[in-house]
């Protein structure tokens, strides 16, 4: 890295704790794939998620919360960030594959991973750890492919158990889960070779003699390392789990036996090997069962924080990294009949981009609250510094060798806190999307999208679902909006889109 300085680098020297009531603890559930509908609390009729009912109950649920992207591993990175997807260097699920290894009957690749964060950029764990905070990660990584610039023990996680690679995640019963710890003595990523799965094929019937179901393990971790908190110094815990995502399978339990009876005309899917999606039987039971069995992860971690006295002091939020799927033999229509939202993941329509989001804060938030404030995950920098007391964040972390250091978002504390007067809205909210070739743009109720340069208009106020394609009648609105699009998008030589014409 001759010509940038390092993120880390950027560090100040460690912010003096105040004399007063300790930072808060911080614990953020982001889920995989979870559709706006896909949980009782926002609608959901079919599925059970009694915990995380609970804790919208004890907060503030949001109604117009974005996803940074349509898929995965932008997202993620435009929470990490505070960029938007026109100025992060994470645009897309791009994966890096190289050589090969082999795993009991297995062969898996040597070197997996996605594109790495910008090393001179500053990430949220980083902004973290330099204000005293302990760090985690368990779940996805997917900022950056195994001995990348960018893995977890070079971007401020103290400890960090999961996927590196967001496309091994594709398997809940893996040849391998990837680790690092300060506290083990680690001085980089390494491999967990799962002993017992890797005695059986990937792909086929046998697969499911697997017995070492990552969702579980990966859960597990994050208890212990919860457990191991004792409250002298604030934490920072970011939860990636990889539920509801495809592949659609899990243990054979009580969970899934209850659904499998609700669910007795069941759907079945014929597997894809080139993906690695194993034929099931029991799709509608399947996805069902996920999701409770993340609900009862979120139960777990409530009653932890209860029980070690840390829940009046800890901010716990849940949230999706995008609209639902249809991998795996998915069928997102069938739990979201009402059809409010138009789109799944891939797609910058509501339905790709606008997730569920619930904040538990206790003594700052309002229990059962809800909120219609426009936030997107851009801004979960902004209001994590505004919570610890780092007002200046973006002057003081930006990086002074590069030309612009973006940071796109706005804090929303003062929505948390019940201020709504005092809460600075956003002008307009961006996406691009490489993949499939869209780009979006809201401002107020008009939502612009364009898809392979072409462009519609929408008025969410009036059709939300976005059937109504109005821009012959408002073109003032529409250039309007292609103009802040072309403002917003900074060349990528990674992730080309077209841009509106």
């Amino acid at each position: 890295m001759n010509s940038k300085i390092s993120a880390a680098a950027l560090l100040l020297p460690l912010a003096a704790m105040s004399h007063g009531k300790q930072k808060p603890n911080i614990i953020f559930v982001l889920c995989d794939d979870m559709g706006y509908g896909d949980l009782a609390c926002y609608g959901q009729q079919y599925i059970r998620t009694p915990n995380i009912d609970r804790l919208a109950s004890q907060g503030m649920l949001f109604t117009q919360a974005y996803a940074g992207s349509p898929v995965s591993a932008p997202s993620r990175a435009s929470l990490m960030t505070g960029q938007h997807t026109g100025h992060c260097a994470i645009r897309g699920n791009k994966e890096y594959w190289s050589g090969s290894i082999r795993y009991g009957e297995n062969t898996d690749y040597a070197i997996s991973g996605q594109h790495p964060l910008d090393p001179a950029h500053i990430v949220l764990p980083e902004i973290m750890k330099d204000n005293g905070y302990t760090t985690a990660q368990f779940g996805k990584w997917a900022g950056g492919y195994e001995g990348s610039v960018s893995t977890p023990d070079k971007r401020g996680i103290d400890e960090f158990y999961g996927y590196i690679c967001q496309f091994q995640a594709h398997l809940y019963y893996p040849n391998f889960l990837n680790r690092y710890s300060r506290a083990l003595g680690d001085t980089a990523v390494v491999r967990e070779v799962m002993e017992q799965n890797i005695q059986h094929p990937m792909y086929g019937p046998d697969y499911f003699q697997r017995s070492q179901y990552s969702a579980d393990i990966i859960h597990r971790k994050a208890l212990e390392w919860l457990d191991r908190q004792d409250g002298s110094t604030p934490f920072y815990g970011l939860f990636t789990y990889t539920l509801p995502h495809a592949e659609l399978v899990q243990p054979q339990d009580s969970i899934l036996a209850a659904y499998r009876q609700q669910f007795a005309d069941d759907k079945t899917y014929g597997g894809s090997e080139g993906s690695r999606y194993n034929a099931i039987s029991h799709v509608h039971a399947q996805f069902a069962g996920m999701i409770t069995r993340l609900d009862a992860y979120v139960g777990e971690i409530m009653d932890m924080l209860e029980r070690k006295g840390l829940a009046s002091n800890t901010i716990l939020i849940f949230s999706s990294d995008n609209g639902p799927h249809e991998e795996g033999g998915a069928d997102p229509t069938f739990f979201n009949r009402d059809g409010l939202l138009r789109g799944l993941k891939r797609q910058t329509y509501e339905g790709g981009i606008r997730i569920p989001f619930i904040v538990r804060w206790p003594g700052h938030v309002r229990a059962g609250s809800r909120s219609d404030a426009q936030i997107a995950f851009w801004d979960i920098m902004p209001t994590f510094c505004d919570i610890i007391g780092v007002r200046d964040y973006a002057t003081r972390y930006a990086n002074p060798q590069k030309e612009r250091d973006h940071f796109d978002g706005i804090s929303f504390l003062p929505t948390l806190r019940g201020k709504s007067k005092k809460q600075a809205v956003h002008d307009h909210l961006y996406w691009e999307f490489n993949e499939t070739d869209q780009v979006a743009v809201r401002k107020g109720d008009w939502k612009l999208i364009s898809r392979g340069g072409t462009c519609s208009l929408y008025n969410l106020a009036t059709d939300l679902h976005e059937d109504h394609d109005v821009a012959a009648q408002h073109p003032d609105i529409v250039e309007q909006l292609k103009a802040i699009a072309h403002q917003e998008h900074t060349p990528s030589p990674y992730f080309t889109v077209t841009m509106p014409k």
